[in-house]
């Protein structure tokens, strides 16, 4: 006669063997899954040069994105205009000639005008988060992507940050002072700063500095503080001028190739727009909390440092609002993204 003991502990014993059993078939696949994820390995060329803020931030970026993927997915990353001049990036990256880049959308709003208002909008939303809401909670994602994929490219997402003000060769304190001036700016910055009288030019930002020592300019934008201090304009503009009311806010882009893109996994490809937003979360807190050392930095450099009232900008919205038209034309997805900002501007209160 078998104990009653016994029996339950055989029926214990195959109950063990039936979860390793279970557990096996189950974890067996995903292991096998995860052996089976192709490696794959990309070029990306940065928008600033090696050893600034900002290309330390595209490190961490080809980092998470490797670590995200165990390691599978490595993106090489190179400076701005290593692989291919910067103005040339665009259509490297289009041909094929490397899979990855990181650009400024209103670099290319010339060709494509819905570029103008994916990069940043002059006199529009005075917060970053603001902006990066309009991306990723009103359908401004989307629609750069739309506005990519006409030109066989994908945006995966944008890198949102704060201001970047103006360096002046002249004390700026209103809106009138910018009659007659010649400057740098680019995008729908350059459309806008053209209404309040200024001669601009779209000089690569590797000039900018020269161009102002030179005198070729009178003012200019190029970066956020911190990287304008490293790059020494303090000692060629005597003049910060904030807020930086022409770029209030700045969207730079992670954009890749089409045919690259469609070939990643679909876990690949969510690495990507993860890393994406969490080095724009930090690098935005990085600078806002940098921006206070850099203007003490351009002050004991003896750069007066400009704050403007809100009412200015304010009083200059309704021309730059006339820019905003202007730049969109009669381009039906331009005009779209703009229709949607001002919506969710008004939302926020921003303007009536």
């Amino acid at each position: 006669m078998k104990s009653k003991t016994n029996n339950n502990r055989r029926g214990f014993l195959k109950s063990i063997a039936a979860a390793v059993m279970v557990t096996a078939s189950v974890a067996s696949p995903s292991f096998a899954i995860a052996e089976e994820m192709p490696e794959v390995n990309w070029r990306m060329q940065a928008l600033w040069d090696a050893g600034t803020t900002p290309y330390e931030y595209e490190k961490k970026f080809v980092e998470r994105v490797a670590e995200l993927t165990d390691g599978k997915f490595q993106i090489r990353l190179f400076a701005g205009g290593q692989l291919a001049p910067s103005a040339q990036a665009f259509e490297a990256v289009r041909g094929g000639a490397f899979q990855m880049m990181k650009t400024f959308d209103g670099y290319e709003a010339g060709s494509i005008p819905a570029f103008a208002f994916t990069s940043t909008i002059p006199f529009g939303f005075p917060e970053p988060d603001q902006y990066e809401a309009w991306f990723y909670e009103k359908g401004g994602l989307e629609l750069a992507r739309e506005a990519y994929a006409k030109a066989g490219l994908f945006y995966i997402a944008p890198t949102v940050y704060g201001q970047e003000p103006i360096h002046a060769k002249f004390p700026l304190n209103s809106l009138d002072d910018l009659e007659g001036k010649k400057g740098r700016f680019v995008g729908l910055a350059s459309t806008v700063m053209a209404e309040f009288g200024v001669a601009t030019t779209g000089l690569p930002t590797a000039e900018v500095y020269q161009a102002l020592e030179k005198g070729v300019i009178d003012l200019a934008d190029r970066g956020d503080l911190t990287a304008n201090l490293e790059a020494g304009l303090g000692e060629v503009a005597g003049y910060v001028i904030v807020p930086g009311f022409h770029q209030p806010t700045t969207a730079t882009s992670y954009v890749a190739n089409q045919g690259a893109y469609d070939q990643l996994p679909d876990s690949y490809k969510a690495a990507l727009e993860v890393a994406a937003r969490e080095v724009s979360s930090s690098l935005r807190q990085h600078i806002l909390a940098q921006d206070a050392v850099a203007l003490k930095k351009f002050k004991e450099q003896g750069v007066e440092v400009i704050q403007l009232d809100d009412s200015i900008i304010a009083e200059g919205r309704p021309t730059a609002m006339k820019a905003w038209e202007k730049a969109a034309g009669e381009d039906e997805l331009a005009n779209q993204i703009l229709e949607s900002q001002i919506a969710f501007m008004k939302d926020l209160g921003l303007m009536d």
